[in-house]
């Protein structure tokens, strides 16, 4: 009886390791995504299409900016991602993943900062 509850504490303890919430939401943030962004400046939508290894991102945005390659991290179901862009500086987004959807605060360098909000495609 004591070897089945061990054995029984030791595949607790696996599969809680290995379904850990940053997985989850990191595989829910994987693909292409549409997002309104609402600035002081005006407000559009972009695409970005997001890759995940572990807790880092990699990925591609496509919007009024033009085509930029993206960087960031997700921790849970917070991330935050972003490139540099020529015309207006450091571009940042930081927001929360519920389930297909995104939304969050963003800044757009010398463009000022707003809110975003969006799904994912398919």
């Amino acid at each position: 009886m004591k070897l089945l509850r061990r054995s029984a504490v030791v595949v607790a303890a696996v599969l809680a390791a290995v379904a850990s919430p940053t997985d989850v939401t990191a595989q829910e943030l994987a693909g292409t995504w549409v997002l309104s962004v609402d600035l002081d400046a005006g407000s559009g939508d972009a695409t970005f299409v997001f890759e995940v290894d572990g807790n880092q991102i990699t990925g591609t945005y496509s919007g009024a900016m033009g085509d930029y390659r993206i960087t960031g991290t997700i921790e849970g179901n917070t991330v935050m991602f972003g490139f540099s862009s020529d015309d207006v500086g450091d571009v940042t987004y930081e927001g929360t993943i519920t389930g297909d959807a995104m939304a969050g605060d963003c800044e757009y360098g010398d463009l000022g900062g707003g809110t975003f909000s969006g799904t994912k495609s398919g």
